[in-house]
C-alpha cells in the first residue's frame, strides 16, 4: 500500500490528507502540536482548522518526524512559505532519494526571493520536488465541493505521479510544465487578494473590486514573464482561477484580513483576529522587494506594501491608484 507522509497538520494538509485517505492510501500526518494530533488519533476531527469534519480511521497523526516521513512514497509539504527551508532542513536526515517532495506552499523566500520549489531543492537535492496549486479552499476539498488543482515540476515524469495520487472524483488535477508561472501566480495573487479585501472593508463595491482583479492580473503577468513564466499560465488555474477563488470567498484568510485593514485594524491586529497565517503578508514584502529588484511597475503591490509597513491610510491609497499617469489598458510590458 502507497504511503503519503503530510508534514504539517493546518487545513489545506488536513484536508488533502482526508482525500488521500479516502482514496485508501496509508496516510500519516506530523505536527507540532500534541494537541491536534491528539483530536486527530482521539476525536477524528481539527476543529481549530476545519469545523465540523470527520477525518477518516486510516489518517493518524504523529509528533514523531522519523516514522511519518519513514517508508513514505510522496512527503507533503503542508506549512507555511516562511518556514519551508526549516521544515526541509528538519526533515533532510529522515528523507531519502526517491522520495517525492509535494509542495502546497505559496510564496517566496523573503530573505533570498527565491521560489520555493528552488529552496525545497537546495535542502533536498536527491529528491524530486512537485507543486500542487490552484483554486482549492481547504473548506471545500474537505467537503468534497468540485475542485481543479494543477501540478509542476522539472520533473514532469514525478509531477504526473502526483497528478495521479491526487485525482478522484471531486478533484480533478492538470499538468503544467511552466513552474515558475504556476509558483509565481500562485504567490501574487495572495497580494491581489488582500489588496481586494481591503477595497471591501473600506466599503467599496463591485466596481472597485473588478478593477482591482483585472488590473492585479497584470502585475502578476508582469512580475511572472518579467522571470520566466509563460504568459498562457497566467489564465489558468494557478492565474486567474486562482485569482478569483481568492479575492471573492470568506474563506479566504487573505481576503478576511484585507477586510479587517480596511476597516481600520492594523497588520498585526487582523493577523491575530484572522487566527491563521496571512500568506499575501509575508508575499506583499517579499515581491515589494522582487519588484524593486526586477524594475517591474506593481502599483497595487506598492500601495498596499504602503498600507501593511508604513501606516498609509488605506482610502489615501486609493486615490494613489486612482490619481497616476494615465496610460494603456493592454501594454504590460
Amino acid at each position: 500500500m502507497i504511503k503519503v507522509a503530510f508534514v504539517g497538520g493546518g487545513s489545506f494538509g488536513t484536508a488533502l490528507s482526508m482525500l488521500l485517505g479516502k482514496k485508501g492510501y496509508k496516510v500519516e500526518l506530523w505536527d507540532r502540536d500534541l494537541e491536534v494530533i491528539e483530536e486527530i488519533n482521539t476525536k477524528r476531527t481539527n476543529e481549530r482548522y476545519l469545523k465540523n469534519i470527520a477525518i477518516p480511521e486510516n489518517v493518524l497523526a504523529s509528533n514523531d518526524m522519523k516514522s511519518v516521513i519513514g517508508g513514505a512514497e510522496y512527503i507533503v509539504l503542508a506549512v507555511p512559505s516562511h518556514v519551508i527551508r526549516l521544515i526541509a532542513k528538519q526533515i533532510r536526515e529522515f528523507v531519502k532519494p526517491g522520495q517525492i517532495i509535494v509542495s502546497i506552499a505559496k510564496g517566496i523566500e523573503e530573505t533570498s526571493l527565491k521560489r520555493l520549489s528552488v529552496v525545497i531543492s537546495e535542502e533536498l537535492s536527491e529528491n524530486d520536488v512537485v507543486v500542487l496549486s490552484g483554486p482549492s479552499h481547504a473548506e471545500e476539498v474537505a467537503t468534497e465541493s468540485p475542485t481543479t488543482m494543477v501540478v509542476t515540476s522539472t520533473n514532469m515524469e514525478a509531477a504526473q505521479k502526483v497528478q495521479d495520487l491526487f485525482m478522484s472524483k471531486h478533484l480533478r488535477v492538470y499538468t503544467n510544465s511552466d513552474i515558475i508561472g504556476v509558483e509565481i501566480g500562485g504567490a501574487v495573487k495572495n497580494i491581489i487578494a488582500l489588496a481586494a479585501g481591503v477595497s471591501d472593508g473600506i466599503g467599496y463595491g463591485d466596481n472597485a473590486k473588478a478593477a482591482l482583479m483585472t488590473r492585479g492580473m497584470h502585475e502578476i503577468i508582469r512580475i511572472g514573464t518579467k522571470l520566466g513564466g509563460h504568459r498562457t499560465t497566467f489564465s489558468g488555474l494557478t492565474g486567474m482561477g486562482d485569482l478569483i477563488v481568492t479575492c471573492t470567498s470568506m474563506h479566504s484568510r487573505n481576503r478576511r484580513a484585507g477586510i479587517l485593514i480596511g476597516k481600520g485594524y492594523t497588520t498585526d491586529e487582523a493577523i491575530k483576529e484572522v487566527g491563521m497565517v496571512v500568506e499575501g503578508i509575508t508575499a506583499c514584502k517579499a515581491f515589494y522587494t522582487l519588484k524593486e529588484k526586477e524594475g517591474v511597475d506593481m502599483p497595487i503591490t506598492d500601495v498596499l506594501y504602503r498600507i501593511l509597513f508604513m501606516g498609509l491610510n488605506p482610502k489615501e491609497a486609493v486615490n494613489a491608484l486612482m490619481t497616476r499617469d494615465k496610460k494603456d489598458e493592454i501594454y504590460i510590458d
